[in-house]
């Protein structure tokens, strides 16, 4: 255990010997730790954020259908089959779980929209404005108007829908839609709102209308949905969840179906996993073109060195232990360095989460899988991008000192001694 010590002493000392060239290798290490740290930062922000625009816009951490329902979207396949299910109850089974945050139930449909001389398509989307605003922000997408009053023939439009249609707030619209008896169902309602997500293929197709007015319009009986939306406490957890709650729900008469945001946009769930394995491959990049800054330092410290390893070898060290030396001067380098990049890594991440860089004014962002994403460096942290950044830093240290410590034990005394 002496022995050991001793050597950590003679390691530590060696560093201290080129003071400059120390502080230029740890710092090196240092700003590759932070670099690391800070772009898997960055990108972790960029998913944090299209997996929140991806689900809490419209389509909810997780669903609940019927088994039949998806992928056809049948107006006839409800919770429950023709009968439907008692929606209070239904709700609070779901709510009952310890994950789920809040739920929505949903209806949709198709139909046609006409203001004066103008006819769209339009998808139907009917939903209870109480409970949406807990489960997803399209609500919250209004930008003139007012949001809906159930019972009251209202309704809201995407903001390309109202251009396209040349209408205004306050304005009739004529609404047509297939009706689940086989009839077809129209009515009157006001154009109380607009919304813009920003999001064309929602901006230019969709239609909401409070639950209970399209379950009217269609003749459907108020105990049918189509869907329940679940919002939960992490999106990450939400295939879990998922599951939980699938099993939970099969104890009930009701066949259904549970779906995760990674069932419902596979698209989106693979590009999360394409930038989780990125995260892995830029941490090795920097670390790799450090290791070849520390492995050439170290190399020219063990040259200069060489006549002193020459004499400790005469004096009847063994190669070993030159060599454990120069490897615990790595491992010190590295510990000096993980702790200055540790310092100057937080303040900045911080900051950044705090106060993200705005780019709105170069790009306008884009959308993947029906997530959009702002051009707003998000850094969100973590505790394993610093833990897997700071164990690459000491693993360099460590090995980018292997190859100068097996240089250090190859040296010869004799030859050392006569400088050839």
């Amino acid at each position: 255990m002496a022995h050991d010590r001793l050597w950590w002493r003679v390691a530590w000392r060696n560093l201290w010997r080129n003071r400059l060239r120390t502080l230029i290798t740890a710092s090196g290490l240092a700003f590759g730790y932070l670099g690391a740290v800070l772009m898997v930062g960055v990108s972790d922000g960029m998913l944090v954020e299209l997996i929140e625009n991806g689900t809490r816009l419209m389509l909810g951490e997780v669903q609940v259908h019927s088994e039949d329902y998806l992928p056809e979207r049948n107006m006839h396949r409800t919770i429950g089959g023709y009968e439907g299910t008692d929606l209070e109850i239904f709700l609070n089974q779901i709510n009952s779980q310890e994950d789920v945050t809040a739920a929505a139930p949903r209806a949709y449909g198709g139909g046609l929209l006409s203001s004066g001389e103008e006819t769209q398509a339009a998808l139907l989307m009917g939903i209870d404005p109480d409970r949406e605003p807990h489960v997803t922000t399209l609500l919250s997408r209004v930008v003139h108007g007012r949001p809906l009053v159930t019972g009251a023939n209202e309704i809201l439009l995407g903001s390309e829908m109202v251009e396209q249609l040349g209408t205004a707030l306050g304005d009739e619209i004529v609404v047509v839609a297939p009706s689940s008896d086989g009839s077809m169902g129209n009515d009157l309602f006001t154009l109380v709102g607009t919304f813009d997500t920003g999001i064309p293929a929602i901006d230019q197709n969709y239609g909401l209308l409070a639950l209970s007015d399209l379950q009217f319009l269609m003749a459907m009986d108020p105990a049918r949905i189509h869907e329940v939306a679940i919002t939960v406490g992490n999106a990450q957890d939400s295939p879990r969840i998922a599951e939980t709650l699938r099993e939970f729900l099969s104890d009930t008469e009701l066949p259904v179906q549970v779906s995760s945001w990674t069932d419902l946009r596979p698209e989106l769930a693979e590009m999360v996993s394409l930038m989780n394995a990125f995260h892995f491959i830029v941490v090795i990049i920097i670390f790799g073109m450090a290791a070849f800054g520390v492995a050439n330092t170290m190399l020219i410290g063990t040259f200069e060195r060489r006549r002193e390893f020459a004499v400790v070898r005469a004096l009847g060290t063994a190669p070993i232990g030159i060599g454990q030396t120069v490897v615990y001067e790595g491992i010190v380098l590295g510990m000096i360095s993980l702790v200055a990049g540790s310092l100057i890594t937080w303040p900045i991440l911080v900051w950044l989460h705090n106060s993200p860089i705005d780019l709105t004014q170069v790009s306008s962002g884009f959308s993947v899988g029906g997530a959009q994403w702002r051009p707003v460096l998000r850094v969100e942290y973590s505790i394993e991008s610093p833990i897997v950044a700071g164990l690459g830093l000491f693993l360099t240290s460590i090995l980018a000192a292997v190859y100068p410590a097996w240089k250090a034990t190859r040296v010869l005394p004799a030859d050392a001694l006569a400088d050839r």
